[in-house]
Order: C-alpha cells, then sequence, then structure tokens
C-alpha cells in the first residue's frame, strides 16, 4: 500500500494519484500536499484536502472500522440514493465501512473509536486559491502510537527520526504533452502528461531538507 505521493516519487504514479494534478497547468506551485505530524503518546497527523483519500485507505487497511459523513463520486452509484450537484454525485454515510464506495473522487468522512480519530472537512476548497491560504488542516488523523511505523511507511518513509515534521511540495510544470486525437476538453486534461519537476520540502524537529524529483505524469 502506498500513498499517492510516494507513487509519484518512486515513478509507480497511477491515474490515483495523476488525478491531484489534472488541475495544473504550466507554471510554479508552492505548498502544496501539506502534511505534517507530531509523535508523543499519540501520533497527531494533519494534511491538506489532498490527503482525506489516503488518510482513509490507510484507516481501513488496518482496523475494521465505521465511517460517518459524506463521499463524493463522479459516478452514480447503483442503490444507492445521492444528490448530484456540479456534475458530481453527493451520499451521505452514517456508521458505514465504505465498502460501496471503492472509487470515490473523494472521502469526506469522520470515525471515532479508542484508537483512530478521523477528522475532515464536508466542503472541498475552491480551485485557485493563494498558496498561503491553502488548508493545512482539512483532514486530521490522530493515531495510537502502535501504529506509527506503517503510517511511517505509508505517509512519511523518506522523514528522519524525530519528534515533528512539516513537509510541502513545490510543482514546477515546464511542459504539457498533449494527447492526440481527442476532442473532448476533459479527457484531454486527464490524459495530458505534466513534465518538470516536483520538491518536497521537509523540516523534521526544525531541521530542513530538500528532495528534487523529475515529474513526468
Amino acid at each position: 500500500m502506498d500513498s499517492f505521493l510516494k507513487k509519484i516519487t518512486e515513478k509507480k504514479q497511477d491515474f490515483e494519484s495523476k488525478r491531484y494534478l489534472i488541475r495544473f497547468g504550466k507554471g510554479d506551485y508552492k505548498r502544496r500536499f501539506l502534511i505534517s505530524f507530531s509523535k508523543g503518546s499519540k501520533i497527531k497527523i494533519r494534511g491538506s484536502f489532498e490527503w482525506a483519500n489516503d488518510f482513509v485507505k490507510f484507516i481501513r487497511e488496518n482496523k475494521e472500522i465505521t465511517f460517518s459523513g459524506k463521499v463524493l463520486s463522479k459516478d452514480k452509484i447503483a442503490g444507492l440514493d445521492g444528490r448530484k450537484k456540479g456534475g458530481m454525485f453527493a451520499y451521505e454515510v452514517m456508521n458505514s465501512t465504505l465498502k460501496e464506495f471503492e472509487n470515490p473522487y473523494f472521502y469526506l468522512v469522520d470515525t471515532n473509536d479508542s484508537e483512530i480519530v478521523l477528522k475532515v472537512k464536508k466542503s472541498l476548497p475552491k480551485p485557485g486559491k493563494n498558496e498561503e491560504k491553502i488548508d493545512d488542516k482539512f483532514c486530521s488523523l490522530d493515531l495510537d502510537i502502535k501504529y506509527w511505523p506503517k503510517v511511517k511507511e505509508f505517509l512519511f518513509w523518506d522523514t528522519p527520526d524525530c519528534k515533528e515534521a512539516k513537509i510541502e511540495h513545490e510543482l514546477i510544470i515546464t511542459d504539457i504533452e498533449m494527447p492526440k486525437g481527442l476532442n473532448d476538453p476533459a479527457r484531454i486534461r486527464e490524459l495530458a502528461v505534466r513534465k518538470g519537476k516536483m520538491l518536497r520540502k521537509i523540516t523534521a524537529d526544525k531541521k530542513e531538507s530538500v528532495k528534487e524529483y523529475v515529474l513526468e505524469i
């Protein structure tokens, strides 16, 4: 199990990871994919909206638990009543295992037990926000310390041993290779290949480091 960012850095990207870059054109985008943690008797993780699905994925992989909130899907799901808005379907869930939502657009859900507490805001941020206004606490995940080895591998695989860390990313997209033979603007955006580089900036116990990755996705 890999997070969307780990897939990108290890060039194992798929559509699940690529979808977070579809909205970007050519340019320099700072303070993206924000995530942080502090570690004491519990692990406290905070992230921008892109991390909501990975937080839910991590929980479902490690514990049988139910969720309540809202699930957004681009497709209508047979047998469920969803509210359509802006080309998307919103499904309200209560104490759900989420098994009926295997390919969601976004999980905007919460859960709470003695080992795991997840809170996610229920409205996605509007596109085009100033980088300084990006919400780095859109989703929060508090875990029992026993989950640290697994969550480190999933979300903080390259972070040095530390008590707390903040990670942000800068996307520098220098070229976009468009697919040929398509007329649908939405499909063109989805299939276009964005090229450039990504800077992964890690501040671990106040010590800063930067890793650079070639971006072609």
